[in-house]
Formats: C-alpha cells, structure tokens, sequence
C-alpha cells in the first residue's frame, strides 16, 4: 500500500494513487459555467491542487471538495462533483476507474458532451450509490450497470427538455435486467431515460424501494398493483407513459408522500382506501384521456397533509365532495375538465375555507351562475382559472382583494358589463385572460398600471372605442397583446415604433385596420401575429419581409384584401415559419413558396396561377396544405406522392388542374382529409389512398374520373365522408366484400354518376354510423383537424381546419363550411339506378338526407322509410315508383323538404305533421294523386280552385318549399329540438358575428363559379 504524503489530525490519509487518479480525472475536462445548471453549482475541482501552506491548500486529496476517503484506510470512496462546472467526455480508459474502492459515485449536472457511458462503471462492484443525471451522456446504458448487485440508489435520469425522446436508452430486456438483480434498491430514478418496454412484473418484489420515478420512459402495459402496496415507498412518479392499471386498496400503514400518474391510462375508479394514506402531500392524477370513473371519493378529505391535488381531465363524475374543506393545507387544486354535474360556483362553500392555495383550477366543470364574492376570502391566490364555464353577470370587485394573483384567467365564459377599473390595482398580474365573453365598453386607459403585465388577451368581446397603442408604451414586461374580434379603431403613431416593447405574440384579427401597422417594423422577436379579418388592401409592403426574420412562426392574414407581394422573394425568407395563412384575399401570380418546415400551408380563395410548383414537393414537415379555390393549372408533379409523412391534410378544390392523381407512395402516410374536387382529373382514382389507414374525408366530386366504385376503400377504419359527385363513374356497387364495410361512413354521395343496377342493399346493413342514434342532442361538434401553433405562458393555441362540402338537395347548392358529426346522408341521384328500393335503407336511423331521385326505380316506396326518424330531406321524384305514399312517412317529424315528383303514384297524399306544408310541386307528374294540395279530390271530384284552399300562390311555386321549410327548421330549434342538422348548417354563424362574414365572403367567390360549373354539368348530362 502506498505511503501517506501528508499528515492531518482530522482527516484520513490520501494515497498517492489515487490522488493521481484524480488529478488526471480533473484535467480531462474543461471547467465552464456553461455546464452545469443551478444556483448552487461552482467548480469544486479548483481545490484539487498539490498542499501550498501560503495559500492554505492541501496535498491530502480527502479534504478536496467532493472527495470522501475511508476514516481506517484513507481509500477514496465517494466522490461528489455534482454541478461541478465539468465538460468533456468519459471514456473507457478514464483514471475514474482507477479509483476501485468508490461506494458513492455522483456526477450529476454536467456536460459529458453526450458521449456513452462507459462499461467500466460496472467494475465499482463494491457502489450503493450511483447519479449519472442529467450530464449529457447519450446511447445505451451498458448491462454492466445491472449487475453492480449492492446498489441502493440509482439515478440516472436524462438530461432533455421534457417531452422529447430521452438520450439515454435502457434496450432489450435491460430494464427486466435491473429491477432483477438490483434487489436491495431504495431509489430509482430514470426519468426521460427511453426504457420503450413492458412494465415487469418483478418491480413489485423491490421490498426495500422508497422512490420510484419513471416519468416518460415509453412503459406501456399494465403496471403491477402490487408496486402500490410496497410497505417503505414514499415517492412513485410513473407520468407521461402509455401504461394501464388500476389502484389497488392501499395500506393505512403506507409511507405514501408522493403518487403522480399524470397522462397515463389507468382506470376504475378510485379506492376509498386512498384518503387513508395519512402522509401523502402530493397526487396528481392529470390525464387527459384517461378512463377514470364514478366519483371522487369523500375519504380524499381525510388527507389534511395534502398540499398539492391535480385531477385535471380525469372524467370524474357526481360532483366535487364538500370534504374538501378539510384539506386545510392545500396550496394547488386543478379540478379541470371533469364530468361534474352543473352547480354554481357560490354552491362550493367549502372551496372558500382553503385559504392557503395559491393555485385554483376550475375550467371546463360546467360552473355555472355569478362569480361570488366570497372568493375574495382566497387571498393567497397567484393563479386562478374559470375558463369554459358558463358564468354570467360582472367581475365582482372582490376579486380585487387578490392583491397576490399573478395569473388570472377567465376566458370563454359569459361575463358582460365592464372591464373594472379596479383590475389595474392588482400590480402582480403578469397574465390576464378576458377572451370570449361578452364585456362591454371600452379598454381601460388605466391598463397602463399594470406595470407586470406580460399577458393581455381580450379576444372575442363587444369591446369598443378608440384605442391608442400608445397605452401600451408603460408595460415594459408586455410580450403578448391580443384584441382580436372586437369592435376596436386602433391608433399607432410614428413615435410608437421604436418605445412600442418588444412582443412575441400580437393578434389584431378583425379590428377594422386598412394597413400593416407601422409598429411592426421594429419588432424583431416577434413569433405570433395574426391580422386577420381587417380591411388590409393592395400589395404586402416589402419591409414585412424583415419583420422578426429569425423568430416568426405563426403569421395569419387571411380575410383581408391583399393583391400580391411587393418584390416578393423567391422564398418567404422566415426562418421558423411552421403556419401561414393568406387564406380569402385577391392575391395574384404564382404560389408563393414558404421555407421547408412549414406546417400549415393555407392559401384558399385567392387569385392565383400558374401550375403545381415542384418545390411544393420539398415541404417534408407538411401538415396542412390548401391551395383550393384559386385558378392553379397543369398537371400534378409525381412527387406529391411522396411530400410528407406528416401530412394530414391535403385541399386542392375548385382549380384546374387535369391528369391522372399520383399515387401516395410516402411510408407512414397519416393522411385524414383530400379533396380535389373541381377540377379536370381524368383516369382511375389512386388505389394508393388504402395505404391511408386515418382518411376520413375524401372529397372526389366534379372531374372527369372514369371508374367503377371503389370499393377497395371500404376497409379504411376511418372513412367518414365519400364524395364522388358528377364524374364518370359506372357499373353495378355490388356488394361488400369486408365486413364491416365503410363501417364509419356518415356521408356518401355518387350523384351525377353512371352508376347501374340495383341499390346496395347490402352495404346499408353495413353502415353502422348511419344506424346509430344520437344521444348528444344540443351538443354540435364538428369534422376537423386541430392543429398546434404555439405556447406562450401556459397558454396553448390551436388552428382548426374545418372540413367543409357542398351538398344539392331540390336544385339549391348548399354550401357547409363547417359539417356537423351528426350529419348523416346519402345522395344516390342523376344515375341509372333500377329495381326497388331495398327495406334494408329502413335501418339507417340517423340518416337525414336521402336523394335517390333521377334513377329508374320502381316498385313501391317502402314503408321502412318511417322508420328513419332523423330524415329532413327526401327526395325520389324523376323514378318510375308506383303505388301510394306510405302513411308511415307521416312518423318523420323532422322533415322539411319532400319530393316525390314525376313517378307513377297514386292515391290520397298523407295529411297532418310535416305534410300539410309541403308545396304542389312535390307530388306534380304523378296523375293517380289526390288530395287538397294539388287541387284534386279524391274519389274523382276536384277541389275548391287554386288560391280559395288557404294556401298563396307563391306557396304554390315551384321554389316556394325554399321559403315555408326554413320556418319549419326555425320553429324547430326554437322549441329546443336539434332539427335542422343538416340543413340548417349552412346558416351556422359564431358568437361574434365574424364567421357569418366569412361565409358571405367565401359564398360569393363561389357565386362567381357557379355558372362555369352548371356548364361543365350540362355539357356531361
């Protein structure tokens, strides 16, 4: 054994080799702040030096800094240089491993510039402890590590930015491997580390375990109930990972401090033996998607440790339990978006007694009533959050007495009266959310107090008045301004520009503005802007092009009235752009052309030309591309079959182009939404789209497609919505050959086809979703692809695409911006249809449009037809049916348009319910009716002359069905039924007023090309 080099009374002795080891192990790396993170981290090695009496330094390694030797044999045993400033790399010949007495090893929070951990770390035969955490190391963690048998502590937990994939990776069967062998386990730590395996089952045996945290490590399976029941575990962290389970009964005994299952799966309800885990502080159950159920158990309010309790999204029902009241220790309490039965917010008298939270939580519980004055009592609070509820009435001013509340949030509720003045006295406020309420009045000039303030969102209100920026000019905290939607006049002036704060995030959307703001020249971090909806005219001012170059990622500037670009660049020069909408304007000339790793690419209802541009094609990060409605030609370039594996939407209607569709080639192709209708394509439809599992909407419609139907679509699990309208298709349907075939189809339409043979009666067995009766009544949703854009500040945006189609039902185009997921139709017409019409179509009880007009069918209409209780359109006229019209059709309550015209009917036409507003002209050429709507007695004597039967001549009309069904479909929903699903929709306006304003927009571009497009029909019939 060496000799000591130094004496010291207090200390052990160092041996020479291993004060070498470390000397060497220290000059291996570089020494930068850069490395490690924290307030407590400093360069521990810098005491690693040779004795100097001068300076007080010492040759005995066991008195450096991190550095602990063995008290009898001076042998190094632990070594601490955590946050120790240290960046390089640790290799297999690195003197760490020289030192082979270490028990304690911790190199946690530093740099090792993400080389692999060495296999050598497993010589330490002799460690309980080991901390690689967070030091930039990569790869996989060797086996060896497993068989270090004597461990206690194991943290290897991986240094990324939480929800990205881990550096580090447990393969195989490693993590099996390690709950195996390291059986005297205390803690256990891999955190971010990519395990991507079943839990084992052998977790649960770890007898001695008192923390476990696994937080997004890829598990997956079920998780062992026994891990919960382990008698020394104090802490259990198992977030982020696609795991099931459930909670067993827990032991009043258990240590239980911590349990987080956040964004997992686990299910069932919870055990009432949970209120029995007295040391328990911190639960968060946050899952959204999970399949919690029944009620929260009131034994939670045994639990007077408690300081944080997160149930966020865990579709809890019942209500929330008044024990509550005794968690007097509470500081955080999220309740969000649970299934509670409505109640007013003055109800929870309980919630008023927890003084000490600092964070509430009551989104989305349907709250309803005022906001009471009682939560003035909370005066700790730093967060508070009602969002999604439907509270009424003013902010009360005792809100004002939340001199600490920093965020406050009230968004989409239905609060009117003023923004309080009082609100500027609360100086801590850095976030305040108003959106989508229905305030009044104008934005306080007060605001300007508000000298924290990061956060203003006022989107979506009846605001109104001047507002001068200048307001503004104070809040030099202020990254965020959003106004959108209201009915605000803006004043920027020339001074404003370079005082005006740096924004990250400005949304000005229908504010009446005629220009770019000039304040937008100085703005350089800016990464979120949306000016949409404005009155914004004639060309992009070419100083945009240098607004925020290196930070702009979403950029909204659609529904204005933009020409072009002035000097436009080859490439849109934003360097992170990822969404651009210029949907709705003039613009002319060629696509432009937005960098590679653009998302959402919107640029609809425009005026532009020229063909497909091939560098479309190099946008491999795609999402969302919408060229549709502008006046694009050529043919389609091949390599749109392979433009993204992210692509998710994919809108090239009403163009002109022509050729065949490429097919989609691309691996992975997660498409959901393709239209292509109207335009001039030719051919076959792609059989590549059945490499397409998550279509759902597949719009065909107006082309010159020459095909038979394509049933080979019928096995995509997904497929909502199948438009095939006005091309040349032919042939029998036949019948199914999967089963269940389309089995989520909810809209179908073939018309203006050559389609023959019998209707397929065997497919409507198969139709599952248009069986299926709607227990949501009042609750509309619709068909679309949300789509991520930014966060600012715990606040997520999200960009809706909404599907839209057009449908013709009694010669009117009805145009759908939105489609409701209740909408249920088929549109068989304009083919070459014969026999009769199957009973089987009696089955489908959600269907609310049925267009089998214009075939040659025959035979009777059957009397299952009543059966379909949701139908508000019918239409069979132009057919060769015969026999009477079922009194069962007098069951179908909702119906506002019928036509029957042109068949070979006959007898008295059903009176009473719906049928005594239908007008002459939807039973005309049919000589055998009979019956006072059509001025024809039954038995053979004629009835009273036209206009003496109480009904007008222009109810007589042709067009008159038009005027008296829309009183039907309003006296509908004013008595609180849903009816008018479908054909009410195209009515749907927002609360605000805008999205009507859109529609007449768009409606009017498609006026514009009707006329072309009746031509092109007229030319193929």
């Amino acid at each position: 054994m060496a000799s000591p080099v130094s004496i010291d009374s207090a200390k052990p002795l160092c041996h020479e080799a291993d004060m070498s080891a470390l000397l060497q192990f220290k000059s291996s790396f570089i020494v930068t702040a850069e490395a490690s993170r924290g307030p407590l981290a400093y360069p521990k090695t810098e005491s690693w030096v040779l004795g100097n009496v001068n300076n007080g330094t010492s040759s005995n390694c066991c008195l450096w800094d991190g550095v602990q030797c063995e008290e009898i044999t001076g042998c190094v045993i632990a070594l601490d240089l955590s946050s120790s400033f240290l960046y390089g790399s640790i290799n297999s010949t690195s003197s760490l491993f020289r030192l082979v007495h270490l028990q304690r090893i911790n190199l946690a929070n530093n740099h090792f510039n993400y080389s692999r951990i060495p296999t050598e770390f497993g010589l330490f035969s002799g460690s309980t402890h080991l901390n690689l955490s967070f030091s930039g190391f990569s790869g996989p963690i060797p086996l060896e590590i497993s068989k270090l048998s004597r461990l206690v502590s194991l943290d290897l937990c991986s240094n990324v930015y939480p929800n990205s994939t881990g550096l580090l990776q447990l393969q195989g069967q490693g993590f099996t491997s390690l709950v195996e062998n390291l059986t005297l386990l205390e803690d256990l730590f891999l955190e971010y580390v990519n395990i991507s395996s079943l839990v084992p089952e052998r977790l649960a045996n770890l007898y001695s375990l008192r923390t476990l945290r696994l937080a997004q490590t890829g598990l997956y399976g079920e998780f062992p109930a026994g891990v919960f029941q382990l008698p020394k575990l104090e802490i259990i962290g198992l977030s982020f990972n696609n795991i099931t389970g459930h909670l067993p009964k827990f032991n009043s005994t258990s240590p239980l401090r911590i349990l987080d299952l956040a964004v997992t799966k686990f299910s069932g309800e919870l055990p009432v033996s949970l209120g029995d885990l007295s040391s328990l502080i911190y639960l968060r159950l946050n899952s959204y998607g999970c399949n919690f159920s029944g009620s929260i158990p009131n034994s939670i309010g045994n639990l007077q440790s408690l300081k944080y309790l997160d149930i966020a999204g865990c579709q809890f029902s019942g209500s929330i339990p008044s024990s509550f009241s005794n968690l007097s220790e509470l500081m955080y309490l999220d309740v969000e978006m649970n299934s509670f039965r409505a109640q007013t917010l003055d109800s929870l008298s309980w919630l008023w007694k927890l003084t000490k939270l600092t964070t509430l939580g009551l989104p989305l519980i349907n709250l309803q009533g005022e906001i009471p004055s009682s939560i003035g009592n909370l005066s700790q609070l730093v967060t508070l959050s009602l969002i999604g509820n439907e509270l009424k009435g003013q902010i009360p001013p005792q809100l004002m007495n939340l001199t600490q509340l920093s965020k406050l949030f009230l968004r989409t509720n239905q609060l009117s009266g003023h923004i309080p003045n009082g609100l500027m006295n609360m100086t801590q406020l850095t976030v305040l959310d108003l959106c989508t309420n229905k305030l009044e009045g104008p934005i306080p000039a007060t605001i300007s107090q508000l000298q924290n303030l990061q956060v203003l969102r006022l989107i979506g209100n009846n605001l109104i008045g001047t507002l001068d920026f200048d307001t503004f000019l104070p809040l030099k905290n202020l990254v965020v301004i959003q106004l959108s939607m209201n009915k605000l006049s803006l004043i920027t002036r020339d001074g404003t520009n370079s005082r005006l704060p740096q924004l990250q995030a400005l949304g000005l959307a229908g504010c009446n503005l005629t220009e770019f703001p000039s304040f937008l020249k100085n703005q350089e971090v800016m990464d979120w802007l949306d000016l949409s909806n404005n009155k914004i005219s004639g060309e992009i001012p070419n100083w945009v092009w240098n607004m925020s170059v290196n930070n702009l990622e979403f950029m909204n500037l659609s529904y204005n009235f933009l020409t072009g670009f002035d000097r436009r660049p080859a490439v849109l020069p934003w360097k992170y752009l990822v969404t651009l909408d210029l949907t709705s304007n003039l613009l002319e000339g060629h696509v432009p052309i937005p960098q590679p790793w653009i998302r959402s690419y919107l640029v609809s209802n425009n005026k532009l030309t020229g063909n497909f541009s091939a560098s479309i094609c190099n946008l491999s990060s795609l999402v969302i591309l919408d060229l549709s409605f502008n006046f694009l030609g050529g043919e389609l370039p091949q390599c749109l079959g392979n433009i993204s594996n992210s692509l998710l939407l994919l809108n090239l209607q009403s163009n002109r182009f022509h050729g065949t569709v490429p097919q989609f080639h691309a691996i992975g192709m997660q498409l959901r939404m393709i239209s292509l209708a109207e335009n001039h394509f030719q051919g076959k439809l792609p059989r590549s789209l059945t490499n397409c599992p998550d279509l759902q909407f597949i719009n065909f419609g107006i082309n010159q497609f020459n095909d038979t139907f394509p049933s080979w679509l019928e096995s995509l699990p997904e497929l909502r919505v199948l438009i095939l309208r006005a091309n040349q298709f032919h042939g029998s349907i036949g019948k199914p050959s999967s089963n269940p075939a389309f089995q989520k189809l909810r809209i179908i339409d073939l018309s203006h086809n050559s389609f023959s043979g019998e209707l397929p009666r065997d497919y409507f067995r198969s139709w599952k979703e248009m069986k299926v009766v709607n227990t949501t009544l009042g609750k509309l949703s619709y068909m679309n692809q949300s789509l991520q854009v930014a966060n600012y500040l715990e606040y997520t945006y999200f960009g809706n695409y909404e599907y839209s189609m057009t449908i013709i039902t009694k010669s009117l185009e009805l145009y759908y911006p939105k489609i409701s997921e209740d909408i249920k139709a088929m549109d068989f017409s304009w083919n070459m249809f014969e026999g009769e019409i199957p009973d089987t179509i009696g089955e489908l009880k959600e269907l609310h449009l049925l267009n089998l007009s214009s075939n040659f069918l025959t035979g009777q209409i059957p009397t299952s037809l009543g059966n379909l209780g949701a139908l508000e359109s019918l239409d069979l006229s132009q057919n060769r049916l015969s026999g009477e019209i079922p009194q069962e059709l007098l069951r179908l309550n909702f119906l506002a348009v019928l036509d029957v015209s042109y068949n070979n009917l006959t007898g008295p036409i059903p009176r009473g319910q719906q049928f005594n507003t239908f007008p002459k002209s939807a039973y005309e050429g049919n000589e055998g009716l009979c019956g006072d709507v059509i001025s024809r007695r039954c038995g053979g004597l004629d009835t009273e002359p036209a206009g003496k039967t109480g009904t007008s001549g222009k109810e007589q009309g042709s067009d008159s069905w038009y005027e008296l069904d829309w009183k039907i479909v309003v006296i509908g929903y004013g008595g609180g039924l849903v009816v008018g699903v479908l054909i009410g929709s195209v009515f749907i306006s927002d609360e605000h007023g805008w999205f009507a304003a859109v529609i007449v927009r768009v409606q009017e571009h498609r006026r514009r090309r009707r006329k072309s497009r009746k031509r092109r029909l007229n030319r193929r019939n």
